[in-house]
């Protein structure tokens, strides 16, 4: 099976040529894109693994690619930027990002996290085991599939991810602090609002309420948990 795509985006063309080379010489099939627009264009056509993203470009910026290509596909997005403003940061992880990098950069460190980020996206290792069963509740982590109340429920991947955990551990809390390192990999408190808008916008989808078998309860002072009600 050949090595995932890797699709570079910045309007700057030197940065595409140099991270294209360390991708390349990484293994990776690589794919450029020199504006949003042609980014989202690029991601429809190819279908890359991932997505090395840009936040300041023409035409569309990147906050703005990320927020249209999560409409229709959880790839894993690598958000780079030369502003190192946390509210740049936060937002790109709020809309879907899986991990943002400041410029200037090391090639290797984004070929690491580009690495890093396709050990946490499920291959084929996962089994009919990895499925989770509540009253009206259906949850397949190998296909990234969720039905709840008998609909088909679209979600991100940090979104699958988040309730997997929760939902895997029935009634044990986690920290906002904990959900950071095990879905994003960070450990910075100041990100912890990237949790919790992740949670409002999973009980939103999944219809999560007082009124359902389970719910997404918060355990004030704590973090989460996934109740499920007998």
């Amino acid at each position: 099976m050949s090595n995932p795509t890797i699709l570079i985006v910045d309007d700057e063309k030197n940065i595409r040529e140099i991270l294209g080379l360390y991708c390349a010489k990484e293994g990776f099939q690589v794919e450029e894109a020199a504006d949003g627009v042609e980014a989202i264009r690029k991601v429809d056509q190819v279908k890359p693994g991932v997505i090395i993203l840009d936040i300041m470009m023409p035409v569309l910026d990147g906050i703005e690619v990320c927020r249209q290509v999560r409409k229709f596909s959880s790839v894993p997005i690598i958000m780079l930027s030369a502003r190192a403003e946390d509210e740049d940061r936060i937002m790109g992880l709020e809309l879907g990002a899986d991990d943002y990098i400041a410029k200037p950069f090391n090639p290797r460190e984004v070929v690491a996290r580009v690495n890093a980020v396709l050990r946490r996206v499920p291959d084929s290792e996962f089994s009919s085991a990895d499925k989770l069963h509540f009253p009206n509740l259906d949850i397949n982590i190998a296909e990234y599939t969720i039905t709840a109340s008998g609909r088909s429920v679209p979600l991100t991947a940090k979104e699958m991810e988040l309730l997997w955990c929760l939902a895997s551990r029935p009634g044990r809390t986690f920290s906002r602090e904990i959900l950071l390192e095990k879905i994003w990999g960070y450990t910075y408190c100041g990100e912890t609002r990237t949790v919790d808008n992740h949670i409002r916008r999973l009980r939103q989808k999944i219809g999560a309420s007082d009124t359902t078998p389970w719910n997404i309860k918060t355990v004030w002072g704590v973090g989460y948990q996934f109740e499920v009600r007998s």
